[in-house]
């Protein structure tokens, strides 16, 4: 069994194609969602009690854990932070706008000038911006949707954020040089959702997920900061991943979910299949796919009200796809390329002797 560290000295990876496959993950759970209103609708909620999108944010918080510690650890603080605000705000702030200002206008059921004048969609604007709220709507947009909010993905940004700030924050305190404190987090997150677990039933959603994500962006920096010891297997990832199936009903089940999942994503993402350089996308529409994934199911949900989830979502992918390609080349990419810029294209250190790795940090 090869390490983490091992795994990253070889010339290529699978982050870039799974990252893509994970958001596409996100629209295809959201497709039963936003047409029925039901969020038990989505693929494998009766199975593991989660959702399909649920299981792949949770991908997406292991891989930028362990993505952003080794951007980190590489780069150091100020090249970090500005890294980070170029990769997230320029293509947010466009898709809000997008929806706001385009979308919103062309599907609004308002008389157009009236929709320019309501409060409530500056407040849409400002509240999406500032506080990543995924619940507000448009005035006469969506409104006979099962649901009427039209940037249903964004709260995870703030979780995001807030993981990018705390580990900002360990870095400066030089908290990645005593790595031991990574598996201290990670199993005191771990045991912090046992014991509510324990102690109630059901746990509050938003008292899981304030747990949730932490754990597993922590469980992939760790797997960064540890990667010369951490070895990669398969028999041990889909060993704690049936532990957890077998350990649903109890509180055991969804800490053991996350930890598993957490290995399982970065051992999928140095798997050789997916290590090809033929499967590295030449665009990163990831981010773009996430945001604007629910915008266009909702729209084609609006204009075609009639239509179940199976036939919304092929043109729902097709199109969720094109917009990102758009996001990416318009926005995402420029902003990248600002980044090098203005933090210059000096050499990286090497991760492993002489090699270097093929690993998109953003």
């Amino acid at each position: 069994m090869s390490t983490v560290a091992d795994a990253l000295a070889r010339p290529h990876n699978g982050f870039g194609i799974l990252r893509l496959a994970l958001a596409l993950a996100v629209v295809v759970s959201h497709g039963f969602s936003v047409t029925t209103g039901r969020v038990a609708d989505e693929p494998l909620t009766g199975l593991t009690g989660y959702t399909l999108g649920e299981h792949a944010v949770n991908g997406f918080f292991a891989i930028s854990g362990f993505l952003v510690t080794m951007s980190l650890d590489r780069r150091g603080a100020r090249d970090y932070a500005l890294a980070r605000t170029l990769r997230i705000l320029p293509g947010l702030v466009a898709a809000v706008l997008a929806v706001a200002l385009v979308l919103g206008a062309a599907l609004t059921r308002l008389p157009l000038d009236a929709y320019w004048r309501e409060p409530g969609l500056w407040r849409f604007i400002a509240d999406t911006l500032t506080r990543f709220r995924s619940n507000g709507a448009l005035p006469g947009v969506f409104s006979e949707n099962p649901f009427g909010f039209p940037m249903g993905t964004v709260w995870t940004l703030k979780y995001e954020i807030l993981c990018y700030a705390g580990l900002l924050a360990a870095g400066l305190a030089g908290a990645l040089r005593r790595r031991w404190l990574a598996p201290a987090l990670v199993a005191g997150l771990f045991v912090g959702l046992l014991g509510l677990g324990l102690k109630a039933d059901p746990m509050p959603k938003g008292v899981e997920t304030a747990l949730r994500l932490p754990l597993i962006f922590a469980g992939g920096a760790a797997l960064y900061l540890w990667r010369d010891r951490v070895r990669l297997s398969w028999p041990v990832a889909l060993g704690l991943l049936a532990a957890a199936l077998l350990a649903r009903g109890t509180a055991l089940g969804p800490p053991l979910l996350f930890a598993a999942e957490t290995y399982a994503a970065i051992q999928v993402a140095f798997a050789p299949a997916l290590s090809r350089p033929g499967l590295d996308p030449r665009a990163d529409l990831s981010y773009g796919t996430y945001l604007y994934g629910w915008p266009v199911q909702q729209a084609l949900c609006a204009l075609f009200p009639a239509a179940g989830a199976w036939q919304l979502l092929p043109p729902a992918l097709l199109l969720t796809l094109a917009v990102a390609a758009l996001s990416w080349y318009a926005v995402e990419k420029p902003a990248l390329g600002l980044k090098h810029r203005l933090l210059g294209r000096r050499p990286l250190p090497a991760l492993r002797g002489d090699a270097v790795s093929r690993v998109r940090e953003g």
